[in-house]
């Protein structure tokens, strides 16, 4: 029989998924500063996603056996047959399409129109739960989301440009990676009660890491691992702080605060590259960008009141 938690465990949970959440969202949002420490060194797209995927699939592969083993140990039920597709499925689309989509559209449009666009990912979340899992949206999760995409608005319209050619083109294609991402995230959030956080993660992003490389060496072939030195201590950095140890934590939060929630505080993430970025990459930080984070900050502790 299943001890239910007390209303302190209940809230101990609740403020450490929380806080899974906005770290995890503020890890893989720094993946912007070292990838743009490591176009420095002559490299596309498909390298860093490649190098990415390539060192972080060896962490992911050691915790999939490791799961292997506890089933083997009788200590986790075996998967089905379903559960497997799922996970196919999901690992293609979280990090392999997601990822892919994202990068090529950020060839034809400007990084601030490409991280807007990206942030319409919580409202599919909230959207796809409501249409498809039938679960009602609360009137303080519209007001968070409010919040957050005017402080959004504030902190990247001064980036924003509309000029040049394929903008639709690339704008369709973030769109499609935000789209991709909202799945990823509701299908992990309902498999991983049968399954768990943790194995779903090594087991879909084992997935996502082998499509990426297939992707990689089909296009560049073996030379394109012939790098300086730099990118793969950069692409290290990108494979266990930006990949590996955000995928887990955020895997961990949905676990405990559910998709929805997990998506709207992931709006954290990515202001905090402004300050990464001034520290690291000596970009300025404005007034209208600090009422920006002041708007999301806000909708974040909307959130945190239960």
């Amino acid at each position: 029989m299943q001890v239910s938690q007390s209303p302190s465990a209940q809230r101990s949970s609740f403020l450490i998924g929380l806080a899974l959440s906005g770290g995890g969202s503020i890890l893989f949002s720094a993946k912007a500063v070292v990838a743009k420490l490591t176009y420095q060194y002559d490299v596309n797209a498909l390298t860093v996603i490649g190098f990415r995927m390539l060192l972080s699939l060896p962490f992911f592969l050691a915790i999939a056996l490791w799961q292997v083993k506890k089933v083997r140990q009788g200590k986790l039920a075996a998967l089905t047959g379903r559960q497997k597709l799922e996970l196919v499925v999901l690992g293609f689309l979280g990090y392999y399409l997601a990822s892919l989509l994202d990068f090529i559209g950020l060839e034809y449009i400007s990084a601030g129109l490409e991280r807007l666009i990206l942030f319409l990912s919580p409202t599919f979340v909230l959207l796809f739960s409501a249409v498809f899992l039938k679960r009602r949206i609360l009137p303080k999760q519209w007001l968070a989301l409010a919040l957050a995409y005017l402080g959004v608005g504030l902190v990247f319209i001064q980036d924003l440009s509309l000029t040049g050619d394929d903008v639709l083109l690339g704008a369709l294609c973030v769109l499609g990676s935000a789209i991709s991402y909202a799945i990823y995230l509701i299908g992990s959030g309902e498999l991983l009660k049968a399954i768990g956080s943790t194995r779903l993660v090594a087991y879909a992003m084992s997935f996502s890491a082998v499509y990426t490389l297939i992707h990689f060496f089909a296009v560049l072939g073996w030379q394109g691992l012939v790098q300086p030195a730099p990118v793969y201590g950069l692409s290290m950095i990108h494979a266990v702080f930006n990949t590996v140890l955000p995928t887990f934590m955020t895997m961990w939060a949905v676990e405990r605060i559910g998709a929805p929630m997990s998506a709207q505080m992931g709006l954290i993430g990515p202001v905090s590259v402004l300050f990464l970025a001034n520290w690291f990459l000596n970009e300025p930080i404005t007034l209208m960008q600090l009422l920006g984070t002041a708007f999301v900050l806000s909708g974040a502790m909307v959130l945190s009141r239960r």
